[in-house]
């Protein structure tokens, strides 16, 4: 059994409690988390410190990043919801030389991102990082090449959930995007992304919507628009998809497309600021 270590900015976070179980269940049933580190207790209400984590999840609580490094063969930097903090927490991990995967928000920023990479690169560390709903399956029916517009709705706090959306929309239409606008309202918030083609995509965040779902237009205007659901059964195809990786070392998701989601984000919440004002992607 290969044994993968957790390093995250608190441990009691949705991610943190919910991948072990997800990895035990995954049909190679070769990997286990086995180490863990945080840098701070759950500032949530009633979170857990994270010695009641560890102990409640059955996890050994490493004193240090290093010591996680040392003990794993593979690691998972976490810190969803804080991807100010990867840059940091990234660092040695991305010197290590194992296999590392890096959760999304992957980073605040075009020119962090282009850091962590850089840092991997050097050291010869192969990593990666995703959102889950690249992998849903509803994506295999398009014909990618011919997608001329889409249309995304999801749920979620519009920041830290748009990443769910811009990372489908990059995987599908490229990183070309060349500028963003915001349309909606700050109840309803909407991005419209102008790629230097001409394509456009347009997301738009629901707060309590029930799930996520997409429409897609073709350059054949004749050709019937489709409308895809997003079944949850993601979750299970972004693990299958982590153990690979940490199984061969192959990166599926190209970090051109990464570095391109961040610059993405990172437009559209300055474009939140000033509607109905371009904002450059850079």
């Amino acid at each position: 059994m290969k044994k993968i270590g957790f390093i995250d900015y608190y441990l009691d976070e949705w991610h943190a409690n919910n991948y072990p179980q997800w990895i035990k269940e995954q049909p190679k049933g070769s990997y286990e988390v086995t180490y863990a580190y945080g840098d701070i207790d759950s500032p949530e209400p009633n979170g857990k410190t994270n010695e009641q984590w560890a102990a409640d999840m059955g996890i050994y609580l490493c004193s240090s990043i290093e010591e996680v490094i040392e003990k794993s063969d593979c690691l998972v930097v976490l810190s969803p919801d804080n991807s100010e903090q990867h840059l940091r927490l990234t660092d040695l991990a991305g010197k290590s030389g194992k296999r590392l995967y890096i959760d999304k928000t992957f980073a605040p920023d075009k020119q962090t991102a282009l850091k962590i990479f850089e840092n991997a690169d050097i050291h010869g560390t192969p990593c990666y990082s995703t959102s889950a709903l690249r992998f849903a399956s509803a994506y295999t029916e398009l014909d990618r090449e011919k997608v001329k517009f889409i249309q995304s709705i999801g749920p979620g706090e519009f920041n830290m959930y748009c990443i769910h959306q811009i990372e489908p929309i990059v995987s599908i239409m490229g990183t070309d995007a060349k500028r963003v606008i915001f349309l909606g309202d700050q109840q309803y918030p909407s991005v419209l992304i102008e790629f230097a083609d001409g394509r456009s995509a347009q997301f738009t965040t629901m707060f309590t919507a029930p799930g996520f779902s997409m429409k897609v237009g073709y350059e054949d205007e004749n050709k019937p628009v489709q409308a895809l659901e997003i079944l949850p059964t993601f979750w299970n195809l972004f693990i299958d998809n982590l153990i690979e990786f940490f199984e061969s070392g192959e990166i599926k998701v190209p970090h051109e497309e990464t570095v391109a989601i961040a610059a993405i984000r990172a437009a559209a919440i300055q474009a939140r600021k000033k509607p109905f004002t371009w904002i450059t992607v850079e």
